[in-house]
C-alpha cells in the first residue's frame, strides 16, 4: 500500500540521484564511479544498477530534474527493457534545476526556485522523458522559506495536474521537516486535499519527523523515506572520529544479526510503522544488492533500542549535512 493511493510500490526504491549526474555528496561517490563519468559509462552503470533493482523485485523509482540524466537514463531504461507502466512506479521531482554542466566541481550543482514558471517549465521536460511511467510529481524540498505551499499559482497548478491523473506529492529538507510536512497535510484545494504523499529524511541520526510521518500517514499520505544511510555517514565509510562510537554500535549489532551494516539501517528504517518506501542510493549493484536485504532482516526491540540511541539533535545534523563535499 502507498497511502490511498493504490500505486504499485516495493518497501524497497530505487533514487536516481547518485546514479544521473558525475557529481553528488555520498560519501566515496568517486570511488564508486571508478572515476568514469562521461555520459556512456554513467548511462551504461544506471542500466545495470536498474537491471539489478528490479531483479532483486524493487518497483519504485525516484528521480529529479536536478538529477542530471537521471531522468533520462531511467525513461530509456524503462523503454529498452519493454517495462509495462503498470508494474512500476516513477516519481519524480521538480524545483531544483541543474546547473553543474557535467563537471564535478561547480560553483552550484542546482539552483533551487519553486515558482510556478519552474513548475510550468520542469513538468513537460519531466514528461518527455519519463512518457507514460511519471505517476507522482513532487515539489523538490519544501520548505517555509521558500514559501511554495502558499504559493496559489503552484497550488492550483498541481491541483490540474491531479485532474489528469498524476499523484502530487512533496520533499522535505531541514530541521523543520516536521512542521513543513503538518502545513502540507493542511493544504486543500477546491476542499479536497492537495497532496498524496511525502518523501522525508529520517534515519538513526535524524529520526525527528517520525511523529509527523505519522500523522501524514495516518491522513492516507504515500510516505517515501530517502537518505537513510545518511549520504553514506551511516556506514564504515565515515571516518569521523566522533562518529567511532555509533559505528561500533552498528557494527556489533550487524554481527549480532549476521548482515550488513547498510542492511541493518535500512530494515530500522523499513520498522517504522509509518513508513511504505524507503529509497536505496545505490551506485552499484553490490551495494543495491545489499541494501535489498534489508526486507528480509528482522530487527528486535533490543537492537532497536541500541539503535535508537544514535541521533544527534537535528541542527547538528543538517549541519554536518551542509557541509558534505559534492565527489
Amino acid at each position: 500500500m502507498f497511502g490511498d493511493t493504490g500505486l504499485t510500490v516495493s518497501r524497497i526504491g530505487l533514487g536516481m540521484a547518485a546514479l544521473g549526474r558525475p557529481g553528488y555528496i555520498n560519501l566515496g561517490h568517486a570511488q564508486d564511479l571508478a572515476r568514469k563519468y562521461d555520459v556512456q559509462a554513467m548511462e551504461q552503470r544506471a542500466y545495470e544498477v536498474l537491471d539489478a533493482a528490479r531483479d532483486g523485485g524493487i518497483r519504485y523509482f525516484d528521480a529529479a530534474r536536478s538529477y542530471g540524466l537521471g531522468e533520462k537514463f531511467l525513461g530509456s531504461w524503462l523503454k529498452s527493457r519493454a517495462i509495462s507502466s503498470e508494474s512500476v512506479t516513477v516519481g519524480s521531482k521538480w524545483g531544483y534545476t541543474y546547473t553543474a554542466n557535467w563537471k564535478i566541481e561547480a560553483h552550484a550543482h542546482e539552483v533551487k526556485e519553486h515558482s510556478s514558471a519552474t513548475l510550468e517549465r520542469q513538468w513537460p521536460e519531466s514528461r518527455a522523458f519519463l512518457d507514460g511511467y511519471l505517476k507522482l510529481y513532487q515539489i523538490h524540498s519544501a520548505t517555509k522559506e521558500s514559501g511554495v505551499l502558499e504559493n496559489q499559482d503552484v497550488l492550483q497548478k498541481l491541483a490540474l495536474l491531479k485532474s489528469e491523473g498524476i499523484y502530487v506529492g512533496l520533499t522535505l529538507s531541514g530541521p523543520n521537516q516536521g512542521e513543513t510536512l503538518r502545513r502540507a497535510i493542511e493544504v486543500t484545494v477546491d476542499g479536497s486535499p492537495l497532496f498524496d504523499s511525502v518523501q522525508a529524511t529520517w534515519n538513526l541520526l535524524e529520526p525527528s519527523v517520525g511523529t509527523a510521518l505519522a500523522e501524514a500517514s495516518a491522513a492516507g499520505m504515500g510516505v517515501i523515506i530517502k537518505e537513510a544511510l545518511a549520504n553514506g555517514r551511516l556506514t564504515d565509510r565515515n571516518s569521523e572520529p566522533g562518529f567511532r562510537p555509533k559505528l561500533a554500535v552498528l557494527q556489533v549489532e550487524a554481527r549480532r544479526l549476521e548482515t550488513s551494516i547498510d542492511s541493518l539501517v535500512l530494515a530500522a528504517c523499513l520498522r517504522q510503522p509509518f513508513v511504505d518506501v524507503v529509497l536505496s542510493g545505490a551506485t552499484s549493484v553490490d551495494q543495491l544488492l545489499s541494501n535489498v536485504q534489508a526486507c528480509r532482516l528482522k530487527v528486535d526491540e533490543e537492537t532497536a533500542g541500541r539503535l535508537a540511541e544514535l541521533a544527534e539533535p537535528p541542527e547538528v545534523y543538517w549541519a554536518t549535512r551542509s557541509n558534505l563535499a559534492w565527489n
